[in-house]
Order: structure tokens, then C-alpha cells, then sequence
């Protein structure tokens, strides 16, 4: 299960109005080959549901993930942070063994 931090949530709801994006554009959660770690994280607003894809709701935010990327993400909290050290959202994602300083990449 992928789950959003309270932050994370203020934000998606931010970045949806300001899109123009209806509550049916969910979060879509993947995982994807590459970056120095080996695997990246992808984040995007989708309002297509697929068969094979696993639904979430946490906080009313609807997550979207396809089933492999589930086996990388359970556990993982999406968070957002603004601060000096960097700003966007953050995976808190208890699988990963490495990731990298941008915090895009990791190992398992």
C-alpha cells in the first residue's frame, strides 16, 4: 500500500487546481528502470484507470500503481518537502537498500 503524507496531500490538491484537474485525475505511482541507483521513481497525474492497476485512497487522494511497481513501492509514503536542503515530493520507501543524493533513484 502507498500511502501520502498530510504535506504531500496539500500539494497534490495545490497542483491539481492550479492544472485545472478535476478530483478524477489521480496520483500514478510507478516505478521505472534507470537513474544511478538503478531504479526511479515516476509521479504523474492520470485519470485513467488500467485493469492490472492497483487503487489506493489515502487522505482522498486516489493512487494509482501497476502491479510491478507495487512489489517496489508497498510500504512507501509519499511526502513533500520545501525546505532549504530541496524541494518537491519525497519517497519514503522502507524496500529501498540506496538511493541517490537526488532522492529520484534507488536500489533494492
Amino acid at each position: 500500500m502507498v500511502t501520502v503524507s498530510e504535506i504531500a496531500k496539500d500539494k497534490i490538491v495545490e497542483l491539481r487546481q492550479k492544472d485545472g484537474l478535476t478530483d478524477e485525475f489521480a496520483i500514478r505511482v510507478a516505478v521505472q528502470g534507470g537513474g544511478c541507483s538503478g531504479l526511479m521513481y515516476d509521479l504523474q497525474f492520470d485519470a485513467t484507470q488500467q485493469p492490472t492497476d492497483h487503487v489506493v485512497e489515502d487522505k482522498g487522494i486516489k493512487i494509482l500503481v501497476d502491479r510491478k511497481s507495487l512489489l517496489y513501492l508497498a510500504g512507501t509514503e509519499l511526502d513533500f518537502s520545501d525546505g532549504l536542503n530541496g524541494k518537491g515530493f519525497q519517497f519514503k520507501n522502507p524496500n529501498a537498500t540506496r538511493t541517490c543524493g537526488c532522492g529520484e533513484s534507488f536500489a533494492v
